[in-house]
């Protein structure tokens, strides 16, 4: 009797999510070709956000093993073996610039509950995201031990000794120096700030991201290098008029503000490069109708909120650039924030869905929610492309260090 032979299939790499939020961040690892086997989120609306999407089957996020609750007590060893990424963005009010910059004294500052699942569930490689904020000098000292934490995740805190975070630092600090640092579960960090402006995203979002490799993968790993510029933007509005002339607008409504002219003046003696012009708020909502207070019966989550004010420090994106970073807020969406400003001077709040293109959600993608709600998942996720962007280049040298076959065999 002959042996019956089986045939091994190659299975796609596999990542979990820590908070997912509104789902940006695994939206942008699911298109870079991630299984997801795992999303972290405790907050209700933004579960609800991701449900109702998996409820009309939404490709992306609809096979997505969602887990709500409080990642604290979120078990990651089940997940040992059988991972590639580990992937998330601890809550930034602790460190964001509008925030009460409590930093590592804040309850929220969840950033040891990210080294844990990496301890635990010991992927190839992470990718964690947070505010440009947490690289400010008042945060220096944190900010490397959050790095070294990460690099040398079974270096635990000794708290049942009472040992202080500082303490640890200290301990990390040194055996970072010593001949030791090879043992044991390690990764080779790198972190940089990232505008979103320059990777294709119609916003100026800066955002300091982590990406490490296990020791054992050997991933000569960088940065991906910008893909869009602001000079190439000028150079479409103001040496070239391509801009105007594919969007139509009138002369008398080509408003550039006097810093950008004064830079695009000098483009003629800068050396021409092969980055494409930055996304302006006009290129992502401009075959959308204006929002109404009715909402539209096409666009998602496309309906006009009232309310909007200019005042000092809150004047509304020009729509002929990038808009400014989308905000969250503690107690709501302060009235100048999120607002688009028209060349006749005119202004209103972007809508829900004008705000998911800025981020470059999908427009099938529905919202749960107020619109406060709405916008706070919204100004606090990250941009899908960008997301893309970096986990396709994760994956393509995960892929690299293991020959190709970055998936697991499964019989």
């Amino acid at each position: 009797m002959s042996k019956q032979s089986t045939k091994a299939t190659l299975v796609a790499p596999a990542a979990i999510e820590l908070f997912a939020g509104a789902g940006g961040l695994g939206m942008g690892i699911s298109k870079a070709g991630f299984k997801s086997l795992g999303v972290f989120e405790r907050d209700r609306y933004c579960c609800d956000t991701i449900r109702e999407n998996q409820q009309s089957n939404h490709p992306i996020v609809s096979l997505w093993p969602l887990e709500p609750g409080d990642v604290k007590v979120a078990d990651f060893k089940r997940f040992e073996g059988k991972i590639d990424l580990v992937s998330g963005g601890p809550p930034c009010q602790p460190f964001s610039l509008g925030g009460k910059h409590k930093g590592r004294k804040d309850a929220r500052d969840l950033w040891p509950e990210a080294v844990r699942a990496v301890r635990e569930a010991r992927p190839r490689a992470f990718i964690f995201e947070n505010v440009k904020g947490l690289t400010r000098e008042a945060f220096a000292t944190y900010f490397q031990y959050i790095v070294l934490q990460l690099s040398y995740p079974e270096i635990m805190r000794r708290e049942k000794d009472g040992e202080k975070w500082d303490e640890h630092l200290s301990r990390l600090e040194q055996h970072h120096t010593s001949r030791r640092s090879n043992r044991g579960l390690s990764y080779r960090v790198v972190f940089r700030v990232l505008n979103a402006a320059n990777y294709g995203v119609p916003q100026k979002r800066e955002r300091v991201f982590f990406v490490g490799f296990r020791n054992d993968i050997s991933a000569e790993w960088h940065f991906p290098e910008p893909t869009h510029s602001l000079d190439a933007l000028l150079r479409e509005q103001i040496q070239t008029g391509v801009y105007w002339e594919r969007h139509r607008v009138p002369r008398a409504q080509r408003a550039i503000s006097d810093r950008a002219r004064a830079r695009g003046q000098q483009l003629s003696l800068l050396p021409d490069d092969d980055t494409r012009p930055w996304l302006t708020i006009r290129d992502a909502i401009h075959d959308m109708p204006a929002p109404t207070i009715h909402g539209s019966n096409r666009y998602l989550n496309h309906r006009l909120q009232l309310g909007a004010r200019s005042y000092p420090g809150h004047t509304g994106s020009p729509i002929d650039e990038p808009s400014k970073t989308l905000k969250a807020g503690v107690h709501g969406v302060p009235g100048g924030e999120n607002t688009v400003l028209f060349p006749d001077g005119k202004f209103r709040y972007l809508s829900v869905r004008e705000s998911a293109r800025l981020q470059k959600f999908p427009d099938d993608f529905v919202f749960h929610g107020s619109w406060s709600e709405t916008m706070r998942q919204l100004g606090n996720a990250v941009p899908v492309a960008l997301a893309h962007i970096i986990a396709s280049s994760v994956r393509e040298h995960l892929a690299l260090s293991t020959g190709g076959n970055i998936g697991r065999l499964a019989v």
